[in-house]
């Protein structure tokens, strides 16, 4: 499928593709005692280029949810990689980012997916990422490119956002502890004119190789 979408580059991050590997920007927001959240603007230099190529280049697809007995097109294009895989097959700047991040949680990611909101109807509703169901405390890395897009942030089995970011333009979020099991995380549909927006999002499914991450 390809993705036609409508996106305004940005004025500032059209240069060369770069990570900033010294996470100057970084804070860490904590939830609570056993969950965080560490959001680094800006930690990813050049994210329109990265945008134009998946645009251009991935093979996106839109699943289907299943809401009650109906069974409904995903409001959100995706595409996906495992890291493992041959070199020409994942996109040069997505294995960077798998890579560093690798060794800075100390976590082997194994897998990227790449979900494509294509405007403001397009969306993803409130949840916590599925390695939680077999993983303890497991790690969830997102990029965000393009458009800058409300992402919240609620307790599990509450209705009200507690913390909000509105992550764009190579920004990273990074969801550990307790964060999958116990919170849930959106991003909301909006009535307001928005460009298309991709989260790079770099999960793993084995346990982390020590604790060191949690210390970070």
């Amino acid at each position: 499928m390809q993705a036609a979408v409508a996106w305004q580059p940005s004025l500032f991050d059209g240069g060369p593709v770069a990570l900033d590997t010294g996470y100057g920007a970084l804070r860490r927001i904590v939830l609570d005692e056993r969950s965080w959240v560490d959001y680094c603007p800006g930690w990813l230099s050049g994210s329109d280029v990265v945008f134009d190529d998946l645009a251009g280049e991935a093979r996106w697809q839109q699943r289907t949810v299943k809401i009650y007995d109906r069974t409904l097109p995903e409001p959100r294009l995706t595409a996906g990689w495992a890291t493992d895989a041959a070199d020409d097959e994942v996109p040069e700047p997505l294995r960077q980012m798998a890579a560093h991040l690798a060794a800075r949680y100390a976590v082997g990611f194994d897998r990227i997916w790449v979900n494509l909101y294509r405007d403001g109807s397009d969306s993803v509703a409130w949840h916590g990422d599925r390695n939680r169901l077999v993983m303890t405390r497991p790690l969830v890395a997102t990029v965000s490119l393009g458009a800058r897009r409300r992402f919240l942030l609620r307790r599990r089995g509450t209705s009200r956002a507690l913390h909000r970011l509105e992550p764009g333009h190579g920004d990273l979020v990074v969801m550990g502890g307790e964060c999958q099991a116990e919170w849930e995380h959106t991003v909301p549909k909006t009535a307001q004119r928005v460009g298309a927006r991709m989260s790079v999002t770099i999960r793993h499914s084995q346990p982390a190789t020590g604790e060191r991450w949690l210390r970070t």
